[in-house]
């Protein structure tokens, strides 16, 4: 309620690994229904899987949220920084892609390291 009145922007995921024209299309389904449903919200497609909700009246919120984490393609809902699972997202999936971002940084420790130490400014520094 502390929203009311006031423009707020949910996060919503496509299960499935879909194109950007299937997330198009699912998302547009999802947007009909809203509209149906007297809700006035507008949409836009950030990546392959992924879209922004923009509701005009943020008192709605939760209500947006609900329905669209019931809905068989959502992955998840992210307001205002809190992630809530979808019904077709799997929560195994997510810890993955976690785990494997835990990796990628610890890789890629070593080589910045390694960047730093065979930069010119570093020799030059010897030289001197």
């Amino acid at each position: 309620m502390t929203k009311k009145g006031k423009t707020l922007m949910m996060f919503a995921t496509v299960s499935g690994n879909p194109t950007e024209k299937e997330t198009e299309e699912i998302t547009s389904l999802w947007q009909g229904s809203l509209f149906n449903a007297n809700y006035d919200v507008q949409r836009f497609i950030v990546g392959s899987d992924r879209a922004i909700f923009m509701l005009r009246d943020g008192s709605y919120a939760w209500e947006i949220k609900d329905f669209l984490v019931s809905q068989d393609r959502c992955a998840d809902v992210t307001l205002e920084g809190q992630v809530y699972p979808g019904k077709g997202g799997g929560g195994k999936e997510k810890n993955k892609t976690k785990q494997e971002k835990g990796k990628k940084k610890k890789e890629g420790d070593p080589k910045s390291r390694a960047a730093k130490e065979g930069s010119r400014a570093g020799n030059k520094r010897e030289d001197l």
